[in-house]
């Protein structure tokens, strides 16, 4: 392909509109089959622009699906705009099931292996970590001093730059006279870094401590499914045992937290210590017990060692943040390829954040293994949608100012995108929110698609492992999981080498295939799983924890 054709992309062959690679001044030469044609004004990389004339209501197509509709007509070479687009997707009803897939090769990791944790009831983690959590938003200041008692001391605070020398910098200027301007042209480039002690229970990769807002106050709805999205991280695989901080008469009750640990674990045989302030009395009563209880449940969780497991013991959550135009043919097919090969080995993928799988639903309905998933599906996808619509805010209004400034125009542009990060393979069940995630194969997981929200939501699940795309780039992690960062383009991971751990860039530079591309986040993957390498998130100590409100988050 020369190097006008690696200039802009035709996704799909349907598409009639294509994608700028590159930024194209105004009257570039466009050539694609037998067309030819010049661009009417300048198209950053990547957005999109128009291939035929287009009249007003005209559809859109991406990825070969519905992605909007003309609010006026344009001719060809024509930049696609909020001004000139609007958002539009295709209707949805029960199909015909298309469950034939071509499955990747894997041969390149048949037998391969990863250590980790084995746990009783036959899952495996990637981590192992003890955790302290409160049962509601009373109890967060006794959590966060539990933090302050137990952190440094066990060894398991985060190295982190030191500001404070920056900032005595800045004091010795202001005091010695200086002028705005010239505190804000002071070089502060010499950051310390504060090194942490050595831990004292090295198997135990951290003690983690997951404040919230929630417990009381809200509907008994949301307090419910905050215990069922807590039960969710005491049995996850990545997790040895728990301290619970109660206050006594808040909704979220101590017996539901055990119920719902029972629907997710059965043989459940962690440790696990409830401490409950109004029958403990005071407060230092209450805090000894709790730093006795985790420091012998500590020295248990570290007898546990790492041990070779089979792939097949990963499940991966699937997940973009900060997206754009590239997500959708460089980052995002490259985890739909990882999504296969591990299908394919008899792993488990999460593919969640319904908002962004508006105007793909009848694909990923037609995948589904029965008619009752399929079902389950466009029920959760309408039911969410319609209350979305009924406060104000349908899922048209997903698009950030972000991915909008980066080529991401509509929602369902955005959906069709983040879609592929879900693969080819047929969709084996269809779970809803906080539910956890038991069979093999590509789970579709009702979340919002706040990067947070989400993330929090499908370690809940299960997931041991979360890749996370961002074209735009962010911090996110998670508490207990690592959550692996991977760029859609070049620029955003050379500018931000602190937060991002791999390059999908490539594929647009033509460096790789998606396949490559594919193979090596599988290999950084298993490294990662194994506790060989740590990334980026789990460095900086990047533990966002945010349960979901069932009202609308989008």
């Amino acid at each position: 392909m020369d190097r006008e054709r690696l200039s802009y992309l035709q996704i799909h062959p349907k598409d009639n509109v294509l994608v700028a690679l590159r930024d194209l001044p105004k009257g570039f030469k466009v050539e694609l089959g037998e067309q030819r044609f010049f661009l009417r004004e300048a198209v950053r990389a990547k957005h999109k622009f128009t291939i035929y004339p287009l009249e007003k209501d005209a559809d859109i197509l991406m990825y070969g699906v519905l992605v909007g509709k003309m609010n006026y007509g344009v001719l060809e070479g024509a930049l696609i705009t909020t001004d000139n687009l609007r958002h539009a997707s295709d209707d949805f009803k029960l199909g015909n099931r298309k469950l034939y897939w071509e499955k990747p090769d894997v041969s390149a990791f048949e037998g391969r292996t990863f250590n980790g944790f084995h746990r009783s009831n036959g899952t495996v983690g990637t981590a192992n970590h003890w955790l302290v959590i409160p049962l509601v938003f009373c109890e967060n200041r006794n959590v966060l001093t539990l933090k302050s008692a137990l952190e440094e001391k066990l060894g398991y605070q985060v190295e982190s730059k030191d500001y404070s020398d920056e900032v005595e910098e800045l004091i010795v200027r202001y005091q010695a006279g200086a002028s705005v301007d010239e505190l804000l042209a002071v070089d502060l480039s010499s950051a310390k870094i504060r090194k942490g002690k050595n831990r004292l229970f090295p198997n135990v990769d951290g003690v983690k401590f997951l404040n919230h807002d929630m417990g009381c106050g809200g509907t008994r709805m949301d307090s419910d499914a905050l215990c069922g999205l807590l039960a969710g991280y005491i049995t996850h695989p990545n997790v040895a045992g728990a301290t619970i901080l109660s206050l006594g008469c808040q909704h979220a009750q101590a017996s539901i937290l055990r119920d719902e640990i029972k629907k997710r674990d059965a043989k459940f045989d962690k440790l696990l210590y409830i401490f409950e302030q109004q029958l403990e009395g005071t407060e230092q009563g209450l805090m000894q017990k709790a730093i006795k209880a985790t420091f012998a449940g500590l020295t248990k969780a570290n007898k546990q060692i790492r041990q070779p497991a089979a792939l097949d013991k990963l499940c991966i959550g699937l997940e973009c943040g900060g997206s754009d135009g590239f997500s959708g043919i460089s980052a995002n097919p490259a985890l739909g390829y990882v999504s296969d090969m591990l299908v394919t080995m008899g792993g488990s993928v999460i593919l969640a954040e319904f908002p962004e799988l508006c105007g793909v639903e009848q694909e990923l309905s037609d995948r589904c293994v029965d008619e009752v998933t399929a079902e389950k599906f466009m029920h959760l996808m309408k039911t969410y949608n319609a209350k979305a619509e009924a406060d104000g805010s349908g899922f048209y209004m997903n698009p950030s100012p972000g991915n909008i400034r980066d080529g991401l125009i509509t929602d369902a542009i955005k959906s069709a995108g983040a879609a592929k990060k879900g693969g080819n393979s047929p969709v084996t069940t269809v779970v809803d929110y906080p539910e956890v995630v038991n069979a093999p194969g590509l789970n579709l997981l009702c979340t919002p698609g706040n990067d947070v929200e989400s993330t929090t939501a499908e370690v809940a699940a299960g997931a041991n492992i979360v890749l996370f795309t961002t074209g735009l780039g962010t911090p996110t992690g998670n508490p207990i999981v690592p959550v692996i960062k991977l760029s859609t383009n070049t620029k955003t991971f050379e500018k931000m080498p602190d937060i991002i751990d791999i390059n999908c860039g490539t594929i647009i530079d033509g460096e790789e295939t998606i396949q490559e591309t594919a193979h090596r986040i599988l290999e950084y993957v298993i490294r990662v799983a194994s506790g060989e390498e740590q990334p980026k998130a789990v460095q900086l100590g990047q533990d966002d924890f945010i349960p979901w409100r069932r009202g609308v988050s989008l």
